[in-house]
């Protein structure tokens, strides 16, 4: 609101110390600045700042209007914010969290084409590999690759299934013996994708049958590139997504390992905190998002 204007202004320069730089902050001329707080000080008739030819400091009222005003801002923009979260589709600021193999191949376009239709909504994106917390963090959502939920307290709205295969290099079948059913894995080749310390357990199914393998934990990552990597230059065998492994299975690079046997495939899900409806915003996004993932062809997505 314009009628915090001032206050912001005088913030920002308690905080730089500096006329300048809260200046280049605000996008503002110096000369503006030093009038809206010149202003200001006239109104509660009360000097805020000391300016030197080396900084600038806050008097003892100006310390007292920074420290009371100072979280009374912050608070209004919480409040607003949630207000234009809880009443504008178009309108407004998402916080997402995203996995970073997924998010580096596919927001970039997402978010191009989205910016394009909403250009009022701004986009705060994350990416992170472990499962965060979107209630005690602030997130408004995340899209998640992973197993079927457990979390009972939150909302998951399942996208689509995310197929895996176990893949590794031919030159690693030209020094180790190749697999011919789960119980002939080397656990020493076996690269585990974990976001905690404990090792991978690998469920595997070839028709009626199922196996659970356990990988190594020797070397244990909580990022599907870095095991592919791993993968490529021959250090043994991973059970990845397929929009990882695709073009590596398409020119050769690498091969799936026991063909026969299937990797549990994943979700791709949205994750939400418990709303009693979707705020509007959060909607707008996961429409987009759904629509935008039946028009991508390239990662193989199949629908639910």
């Amino acid at each position: 609101m314009q009628e915090l204007r001032p206050i912001r202004v005088f913030l920002e320069v308690a905080a730089q110390r500096s006329f300048a730089r809260a200046a280049r902050t605000l996008r503002m001329t110096p000369a503006s600045v030093t009038r809206i707080v010149a202003r200001l000080e006239a109104d509660l008739q009360q000097q805020l700042l000391v300016r030197t030819t080396r900084q600038v400091s806050l008097t003892t009222a100006g310390a007292l209007v920074a420290t009371r005003y100072g979280p009374l801002v912050e608070e209004f923009d919480r409040v607003t914010l949630e207000f234009e979260r809880a009443t504008r589709a178009d309108q407004g600021s998402l916080f997402i969290s995203v996995p970073m193999s997924f998010g580096l191949r596919l927001l970039p376009q997402f978010v191009s084409q989205f910016r394009t239709a909403y250009p009022q909504i701004q986009l705060h994106v994350n990416l992170n590999d472990t499962l965060v917390d979107v209630v005690a963090d602030g997130w408004d959502l995340a899209i998640r690759i992973s197993e079927p939920p457990t979390d009972r307290s939150t909302i998951w709205r399942k996208v689509c299934e995310v197929p895996r295969f176990a893949v590794g290099t031919p030159s690693l079948f030209e020094r180790v013996s190749r697999p011919s059913m789960p119980e002939d894995l080397d656990q020493r080749l076996c690269l585990s994708y974990a976001s905690e310390k404990s090792r991978e357990i690998w469920q595997l199914t070839k028709g009626a049958t199922k196996r659970s393998i356990a990988a190594g934990d020797e070397i244990v990552s909580n990022n599907g590139d870095f095991l592919y990597a791993l993968v490529l230059s021959g250090a043994g065998i991973a059970v990845l997504p397929e929009f990882i492994v695709s073009e590596g299975l398409a020119d050769g690079r690498v091969e799936r390992v026991l063909p026969e046997w299937t990797p549990a495939p994943l979700w791709l899900a949205l994750y939400y905190p418990p709303y009693d409806v979707l705020p509007p915003l959060v909607a707008t996004f996961t429409d987009f998002f759904e629509a935008f993932l039946r028009g991508v062809d390239a990662l193989d997505f199949r629908d639910s």
